[in-house]
């Protein structure tokens, strides 16, 4: 049988052991193998793979030896409990092997889990778990996930106490992240917030939030929209001492004005232009972009894209000019600009 999206996230969490396997599939491999971490755990629990009552078969394995599976689904454990026989990255080529299993499936043994690649509508392993009575298929897709999802995987990490605003931040930043990475983030605000009974805020998820690679030009760019002309040499001297090209850094500048402008134009003020910004900005760098776009406007903000865009081109082109000094020169420009 086929599980919708809606099902089968209902499923993944509490999935029936008198079903004789589960087929996941999909492109994206590191939100197949969560899935089937997910699925696993809640048959067999935490410490089943440790009592021998998870036997992981490869595809290539059960290839050269057909009769692993079906050994492994009738197999008795020395630990009592569920029992899961799990095939890795099967495709087409197994879908009889494992037909076979399914069909000489008997209460009491082992669930069979299968991950797959993309499958197509005319796979025959897809059609064997999608028209089988007694097994279930369940297609994962690259689709942001649902609210849903975002607070079952919140519980799971023991967040309940959640502000609006961070609340608001979390989806966001689910969206933008792989799904193993907002994980990682849930576990690392989860100890971050341990033994701290107040409620999750927007700062919280600011300071746990993966690092930008672009911390030190975001630094610089702040000095720059602030119009603090007097620091903008030192940072400059240490971007260039870090290896950042003249190239690398316009087009930082350009992302950073044009984030600036969207927030400004935004009907609503630059706080709610900010919060559907992509990627997301977080906490205290949320409100400090707003002050900057609150301070600029739109028509000095257009005026500094206008200056950045001349500056890319010039940089760009075959001319003999001395990039770094040619572009500090607008970024001071720009500075006193923003002074004004």
């Amino acid at each position: 049988m086929k599980l919708s999206s809606r099902d089968a996230l209902r499923y993944f969490a509490k999935p029936d052991p008198s079903r004789a396997g589960l087929l996941i599939h999909g492109p994206d491999t590191m939100r197949v193998a969560l899935r089937r971490q997910e699925v696993i755990e809640a048959l067999i629990g935490p410490e089943g793979e440790a009592e021998m009552r998870l036997a992981r078969i490869p595809a290539a394995d059960l290839r050269r030896d057909p009769a692993m599976l079906s050994d492994a689904v009738k197999a008795q454990g020395f630990f009592p409990g569920q029992r899961v026989a799990f095939v890795e990255e099967a495709g087409d080529g197994l879908a009889k092997v494992i037909g076979a299993a399914l069909d000489d499936w008997r209460e009491g043994d082992a669930c069979i889990v299968v991950t797959a690649g993309q499958l197509n509508a005319r796979s025959a392993l897809r059609k064997l778990f999608e028209g089988h009575k007694n097994a279930y298929a369940a297609a994962i897709y690259a689709d942001p996930p649902s609210r849903e999802e975002i607070e079952a995987a919140l519980g799971k990490a023991g967040l309940a106490d959640i502000a609006p605003d961070a609340m608001t931040d979390l989806t966001a930043l689910a969206r933008s992240l792989d799904p193993g990475d907002f994980r990682q983030t849930l576990e690392k605000l989860a100890l971050y917030k341990h033994g701290d009974p107040a409620p999750v805020a927007s700062a919280d998820v600011a300071a746990c939030a993966p690092a930008t690679t672009e911390a030190g030009l975001d630094e610089t760019l702040d000095v720059v929209a602030e119009g603090r002309v007097a620091e903008l040499g030192p940072m400059m001297q240490r971007l260039e001492g870090q290896g950042v090209t003249p190239i690398s850094i316009v087009i930082g500048a350009t992302r950073h004005f044009r984030r600036l402008h969207a927030a400004a134009a935004d009907p609503k003020g630059p706080e709610a232009g900010l919060a559907r910004a992509r990627p997301p900005v977080f906490g205290p760098r949320r409100d400090r972009l707003a002050r900057q776009a609150g301070r600029w406007g739109m028509r000095r903000l257009e005026e500094a894209l206008h200056l950045l865009v001349e500056t890319d081109l010039a940089l760009r082109s075959a001319r003999p000019v001395p990039q770094m000094a040619m572009l500090e020169r607008t970024l001071i420009r720009l500075a006193m600009l923003a002074g004004r």
